[in-house]
């Protein structure tokens, strides 16, 4: 096989693993809202309290440490992967334990602090899920190594799917049968240990095969390693369900006491109605941008052809554009979209507040990408740290006060401040001026014009749509929606912040550029 015919394999690997990334996000974002259909606000809170437990430990295992052995094994002669092997099974299998007894051991002490006893019985079932994802991580790493990646985006998917289908076909059991909510829940956090255990099945015979038979020893200096890259290449996917868990621990126990503990349940439980719409214009912000990061490496190799400086404006600049799109259109029909998906309008200011994280997140996620590919993990590291605290001091201050909107506003702050940090950091790495003045201009009057078309819009349909409800915020979400996005691509479009060149290389990007090119007929190609 040909060096070249060997690295357009590795690509086209590379590209179906982002594929089903896309994939499973899509569809992680997506599940909450018929499971919140099923289960209401309250159900909604039982299952976001002890989600991210499980979340964590698979991000990290499946995705984090997946990435440190497939780094590892590519770095490294064929004779010397039964060592890492080995080293990783037996690293992994010392965390699995310790989740697993973490989890199960200390299910009563968690549920206490979170201050809800009744959570004991979920994070009992969420450490037996935390068991089938160790295995999981050891296949994946060792299949991407040898860019064998169809396998490893076949049982990506699988997992999400079978996970999926379990949350919903499961919480839709519980309820029907007059089971308890919490019972929902259990159901809801064994899934996640299902959707794994599915993909240990489907990679155990490519894996079997292809696995190094000869004895090997265990080596410390590895394990640093698996411990490093794995936490380091996680840190920002991290973040979100990190922030996730501060709330699990405050936001419930400070609303209960002025509140009560249903009315806080379901406070909280409208509070995390938030989390798959920010999960989704992460997405839609960062799934093309982050396409980028790989040419920024390429680039910064080679001494001729385009110069990484475009790589890493472009990244910056679509980001951005993409995540205040989608925040700004949010703001705009939250409360209808509140409605449509989660039944009722309630909390729709704090839902507004909450979903501008999208862009903090979204330059966080680009920034670190970025970061890493410069061996820069530490301080990012550090700065993520100093969120998370802003995070859980914001929250103790300000949900007393302000409720879930207190939260969300900590949320905002705490992020806000990690990526204002990133962003200084990273200029001083590699001095860079991300986007010129003339773009935060034109992004402002893409936005305003926008606002001034969905709200004149508003204004005349509401009259004309009979009786109020879900059906009448479902009809002004499906056209409100396409109407900002169509008003905010135009103007961007006709300002040409982002060149038909620049298009081009994002991927999908060619039907912008066409419509580029027909808004501004008389412009030069550039």
């Amino acid at each position: 096989m040909t060096a070249q015919h060997s690295m357009a394999s590795f690509l086209k690997g590379a590209a179906l693993l982002t594929l089903a990334g896309f994939v499973v996000k899509l569809l992680s974002a997506v599940y909450r809202v018929p499971f919140q259909n099923l289960v209401g606000d309250e159900g909604f809170y039982i299952y976001q309290q002890v989600y991210p437990f499980v979340a964590i430990f698979g991000i990290w295992t499946s995705y984090g440490f997946a990435v440190a052995v497939s780094k590892l094994l590519a770095e490294h002669q064929g004779v010397e992967h039964a060592g890492i092997l080995r080293t990783a099974f037996w690293l992994i299998a010392i965390i699995s334990a310790s989740a697993f007894s973490v989890l199960y051991l200390g299910a009563d002490v968690l549920a206490g602090w979170m201050g809800d006893p009744l959570l004991a019985g979920l994070l009992r079932v969420g450490a037996f899920a935390v068991v089938f994802m160790a295995p999981l991580a050891i296949m994946k790493g060792r299949l991407q190594a040898t860019g064998n990646m169809a396998p490893v985006a076949t049982a990506q998917v699988t997992e999400q799917a079978v996970r999926v289908s379990v949350i919903l076909i499961g919480a839709f059991a519980a309820v029907s049968s007059g089971l308890s909510l919490y019972a929902a829940g259990q159901v809801a956090i064994a899934a996640a240990g299902a959707g794994a255990f599915a993909a240990v099945l489907l990679l155990w015979r490519t894996y079997r095969s292809q696995r190094e038979r000869h004895g090997a020893s265990f080596s410390s200096g590895t394990m640093k390693k698996l411990l490093f890259t794995s936490l380091s290449v996680s840190m920002s996917s991290l973040l979100l369900v990190l922030f996730q868990l501060v709330d699990s621990f405050t936001v419930y126990r400070l609303l209960e006491q002025p509140l009560g503990a249903s009315a806080a349940m379901e406070q909280k439980g409208i509070y995390d109605r938030a989390q798959p719409l920010v999960q989704f214009g992460i997405l839609l912000a960062t799934s093309l941008t982050l396409s980028l990061v790989p040419l920024i490496a390429r680039t910064m190799q080679q001494k001729s052809g385009r110069s990484p400086e475009l790589y890493a404006s472009l990244a910056f600049r679509v980001s951005v554009l993409f995540a205040v799109a989608a925040s700004a259109g949010l703001t705009l029909v939250m409360p209808y979209v509140n409605e449509a998906l989660f039944q009722t309008p309630d909390g729709s200011f704090a839902l507004i507040v909450f979903n501008w994280q999208i862009v903090s997140m979204s330059l966080v996620l680009v920034l670190t990408a970025m970061l890493y590919g410069f061996g820069k993990i530490r301080v990012p590291a550090l700065l993520m740290f100093v969120g998370l605290i802003l995070k859980l001091a914001g929250n103790l201050l300000l949900v007393p006060v302000y409720g879930i909107s207190g939260a969300a506003l900590a949320g905002n702050i705490g992020l806000a401040f990690i990526a204002a940090a990133l962003i200084g950091y990273f200029k001083k790495v590699w001095p860079l001026q991300f986007a010129q003045s003339r773009f935060y201009g034109w992004l402002l009057s893409a936005s305003v014009a926008m606002a001034i078309a969905v709200y004149a819009y508003i204004m005349v349909i509401v009259p004309l749509l009979a009786g109020t409800g879900r059906l009448q915020a479902a009809i002004i979400t499906l056209t409100a929606v396409p109407l900002g996005a169509a008003v905010f691509l135009l103007v961007v479009a006709k300002s040409r912040i982002i060149t038909e060149r620049e298009w081009y290389i994002i991927p999908f990007g060619r039907r912008l550029a066409a419509l580029q090119l027909a808004l501004n007929p008389r412009k030069k190609r550039s």
